[in-house]
C-alpha cells in the first residue's frame, strides 16, 4: 500500500501546500484585527518571537513525524508508542483526537469559506459596492449571511469546490491548486498594498502599525493572545502539518521547509495587516476598532468609500477565498487519509464521505459557528499540538526524533532541538490550552 501512496512531486509544491494550510483566516482575518486591537508593534513583538519558537520546533517536529510514519496522526502516534512499548494501539487511540479536531475545525471553516464565496461573488458582480457606506445595510448583509441556514447555497459550493480539489489527489489536486493560488495570493496582496500606499491618509495606518505601547507589553494577556495566534497561524495542531509531512519525500530537508513555511506565513500576515490597517486609515475608520466584524463589516465600509474601492474589494475577497480554500483542503485531508489508511477506501470515495459529513454538519451549525470555532481552537488545537509533541519528543525518544528530523538534511540539526521541543514547546502548548480556556478563547 505504501509503495503506491500518493505524495508531493516537488519540494516547492510541498512548501506551497504547507503555506496554504497556514495562510488562512488566521492571517487575513484574525491577525490584522489583533494588531488593530493591541496597537501595532506592541502585538508584533511577542508574535514574531513565538513564530520563531514554534517554527524552530513544532513545525519541524510535525513535518518530521508525519514523514517518518508515512501516515497521519493515528499511524504516526501508533509508531511512537510502538517504539517505546512495542504496542501501536495506545498511540493510535490517542491519534484519533487530532483527526477529530481537524474535522471539527474543517466543519467550522466550511461555514466561513461559504461566507467568503458569497462575498467574492458579490464583489466581482458589484453587489457589495451598491451598499456604499450604509453601515446598517452592510451589517445586515453579514447578519443574514451568518445566521442559521442563512448561506446554504454558498456553503454547498464551498464544500463541492474543496472536494473536487481533494479528489484529484495530493499531486494532481492539492499541490497543483496551491501552486496557482498561493503565488497569486501574494501577488494580489502585494498589489493591493502598493495601491493603498499611494492613497492619502494611509500614513496614519503605517504609523499605527509601528506603534509600541510599553504598558501593554507588560500585560500577560497580550503574550497569551500572541502565542495562541502564532500556534493557530502556523497550523500546529497535531493534524494538518503531520499529514502533509507524510506525503513528503525522504530526501527533502524538513528544517528548511519549516523555515520557509514560517517565513511566508508571517509575510502573508504582515501583508494583510499592511493592506487592512492603512486601508482603514484611508477610509477614516478608528484604527483600534478591530474585532471579528473587521473583514466583513468595517473593512467593506472602508473599501466602498475609497478611490477604486470596487476593484480593491474584488481583489481582496479573491485573496481571502484562496487563503480559505487552501486551509480548508488541509483540514479535511487528515480525516480523508484516515478513511484511506484505516478502512481501505479509494481516494474519491473517502473525499465524498468526508465532504458529505462535513457539509451536512456545517449546514447545521451556521448559527453557532463562532462558538463552535472558539471551542475547537480553545481545546482541540492546543491539545493536538501538545499530544504530537509528547509523542515525538517524549515517547518515541531521542534517536527517533533526531533521525526523523535529519533525514534528507546535509548538516544535522543540533541536539538543542530536543530540549527546545521537550521543555519549551510541549509545556507551551499546555499553557495555551489552559490559558485559552481561562480567557474564553484564543482562536
Amino acid at each position: 500500500m505504501e509503495k503506491n501512496r500518493d505524495g508531493f512531486r516537488s519540494r516547492t509544491g510541498f512548501v506551497l501546500a504547507c503555506i496554504g494550510s497556514a495562510v488562512g483566516m488566521g492571517n487575513i482575518w484574525r491577525f490584522p484585527y489583533m494588531v488593530s486591537d493591541w496597537g501595532g508593534m506592541t502585538f508584533l513583538i511577542p508574535y514574531v518571537l513565538f513564530v520563531v519558537l514554534i517554527g524552530a520546533s513544532g513545525v519541524i517536529e510535525e513535518m518530521a513525524l508525519g514523514r517518518a510514519a508515512k501516515g497521519g496522526p493515528i499511524k504516526a502516534f501508533g509508531c511512537c508508542t510502538e517504539i517505546r512499548t512495542s504496542k501501536k494501539k495506545p498511540g493510535e487511540i490517542v491519534g484519533v483526537i487530532p483527526v477529530l479536531g481537524s474535522l471539527a475545525l474543517a466543519i467550522g471553516y466550511t461555514v466561513v469559506v461559504g461566507w467568503i464565496f458569497k462575498y467574492a461573488f458579490l464583489a466581482i458582480s458589484g453587489g457589495l459596492f451598491q451598499f456604499h457606506q450604509d453601515m446598517d445595510a452592510i451589517a445586515g448583509l453579514f447578519g443574514s449571511t451568518a445566521s442559521a441556514f442563512g448561506n446554504n447555497m454558498w456553503l454547498v459550493i464551498a464544500m463541492v469546490v474543496t472536494a473536487v480539489i481533494m479528489a484529484f489527489g495530493i499531486a494532481g489536486g492539492i499541490e497543483r491548486a496551491n501552486k496557482v493560488m498561493m503565488p497569486l495570493l501574494f501577488v494580489l496582496f502585494l498589489g493591493l498594498g502598493i495601491y493603498i500606499f499611494t492613497l492619502p491618509g494611509a500614513g496614519a495606518g503605517y504609523r499605527y502599525i509601528f506603534t509600541i505601547d510599553s504598558r501593554k507589553l507588560l500585560d500577560g494577556r497580550l503574550w497569551i493572545y500572541a502565542f495562541g495566534q502564532a500556534f493557530f497561524s502556523l497550523s500546529i495542531a497535531g493534524n494538518g502539518t503531520v499529514i502533509y509531512g507524510s506525503y513528503l519525500s525522504e530526501s527533502e530537508d524538513v528544517v528548511g521547509s519549516a523555515r520557509n513555511v514560517a517565513v511566508f506565513d508571517t509575510t502573508a500576515a504582515l501583508l494583510a495587516a499592511f493592506v487592512i490597517i492603512p486601508g482603514m486609515a484611508v477610509g477614516g475608520a478608528e484604527l483600534s476598532s478591530g474585532g471579528p466584524g473587521l473583514m466583513f463589516i468595517y473593512l467593506l465600509n472602508v473599501f466602498n468609500g475609497m478611490p477604486g474601492g470596487r476593484v480593491v474589494e474584488m481583489v481582496f475577497y479573491i485573496c481571502v477565498l484562496f487563503a480559505g480554500l487552501s486551509s480548508l483542503v488541509n483540514l479535511y485531508e487528515a480525516p480523508v487519509e484516515m478513511l484511506e489508511e484505516r478502512f481501505g477506501m479509494k481516494r474519491k470515495m473517502a473525499v465524498a464521505c468526508m465532504a458529505s459529513i462535513g457539509g451536512i454538519a456545517a449546514l447545521l451549525i451556521q448559527g453557532i459557528v463562532s462558538g463552535w470555532m472558539d471551542a475547537v481552537s480553545i481545546y482541540i488545537c492546543p491539545l493536538g499540538a501538545m499530544l504530537a509533541g509528547i509523542m515525538f519528543f517524549w515517547v518515541a525518544g531521542d534517536d527517533f526524533a533526531l533521525s526523523a528530523v535529519n533525514q534528507g538534511k546535509e548538516r544535522p540539526i543540533g541536539r538543542w532541538f530536543l530540549p527546545l521541543g521537550r521543555f519549551v514547546l510541549v509545556p507551551a502548548a499546555a499553557i495555551a490550552l489552559i490559558a485559552g480556556a481561562i480567557l474564553g478563547g484564543i482562536g
